[in-house]
């Protein structure tokens, strides 16, 4: 039963990761592309490099989400019931994000397709923000009684950690966006624009970062899991080097960097937390763990002999993909979408 426990853990911390990966510069590209751009077919070039890989990015966010409700149900509702409002701002601005990128090229009209640029904005910066207050809330503790229950109201949620927290994640994402278009452009003026944008961003990231690892110092106890310390500077070192990097014009250097960086966050995170999945601030006991929140082990043996089955394709199907779509958008690339 342990070992099950554990795979379906780590498990989870792999899907977890790859979503705040893929769907990091996703967010990114979206939260930027006004800021990169006033001109509606550039930022229709920026949004083409998103286009065919976006939605197959959130299907990592369903899986992991699927994942917990199968393996760990108790640990699903009662997050649900914690998050709910916070959740359910999130699925509004992923809805009216999904709903932008099929209406943007359905007129010509500058002004329609700058409300829909405005709307991919908003559906791409809130829920980035929404991640970060809602990792750090898990690890900080959030008020969860004997019974598993959320006791608290939205605002318990929000706490200057977590706000920074959130914080940290939007600007980590933004500037992750950035370096994704400047391998995905074949513009040198749009990718200047990257280059200089992501350095603006990067320094705000870096400036959250550190604030909330110490942060994290003080309100968890996140650094005293050697594996969760290590990862967790090594993050901050990932970042730093992914900034000297792109000062120097190496674009996929510093994609690849930040993408490492992503990497070690989140495995710091759950590194911290294990074998806890959410932490009560309560009461330590009352904390929600692999164990005491998990399903049955005959649950959980079928679920493993069908993750094994189906992970390995999803994995081979979304390397594919993103090697069809590997070349750099042309204007021509955008005018035929859009």
């Amino acid at each position: 039963m342990m070992d099950l426990t554990v795979i379906w853990f780590i498990l989870i911390v792999v899907l977890f990761t790859g979503f705040f990966i893929l769907e990091g510069f996703d967010y990114g590209v979206g939260g930027l592309m006004p800021f990169l751009s006033d001109d509606t077919k550039e930022r229709g070039e920026i949004l083409r490099t998103i286009t065919p890989v976006w939605d197959g990015n959130e299907v990592w966010m369903i899986t992991a989400g699927g994942a917990m409700f199968a393996a760990f149900p108790h640990v699903y509702a009662t997050m649900f019931s914690a998050f709910y409002l916070a959740l359910f701002l999130m699925l509004v601005a992923l809805i009216l994000r999904g709903v932008a990128f099929d209406l943007r090229g359905r007129h010509e009209s500058v002004g329609w397709q700058k409300f829909w640029d405005r709307a991919i904005c908003f559906g791409s910066v809130v829920p980035a923000f929404l991640w970060g207050v809602a990792v750090t809330d898990l690890i900080a503790g959030i008020p969860i009684n004997e019974k598993m229950i959320y006791t608290g109201g939205f605002f318990d949620l929000l706490s200057p950690y977590s706000i920074v927290g959130g914080l940290a994640f939007l600007f980590v994402f933004l500037y992750h966006g950035a370096s994704f278009l400047t391998l995905r452009l074949a513009r040198e003026k749009l990718i200047g624009r990257c280059q200089s944008m992501a350095m603006k961003v990067g320094g705000l990231a870096t400036i959250f970062f550190v604030a909330c690892m110490g942060l994290t110092m003080q309100y968890t106890d996140l650094f005293t899991k050697p594996v969760a310390a290590v990862a967790l500077c090594g993050a901050a070192v990932f970042f730093l080097v992914a900034l000297g990097s792109m000062k120097k014009g190496n674009g996929k250097a510093s994609f690849c960097l930040s993408t490492l960086a992503i990497a070690a966050t989140t495995v710091a995170f759950f590194a911290g937390l294990f074998p806890r999945l959410m932490v009560s601030s309560l009461n330590p006991a009352y904390s929600l763990t692999i164990t005491n929140a998990s399903s049955s082990p005959y649950t959980l043996s079928i679920m493993t002999v069908a993750a094994g089955i189906f992970v390995p394709i999803v994995l081979i199907y979304q390397a594919w993909s993103y090697h069809i779509f590997r070349k750099r958008v042309t204007p021509k690339d955008a005018e035929e979408h859009y």
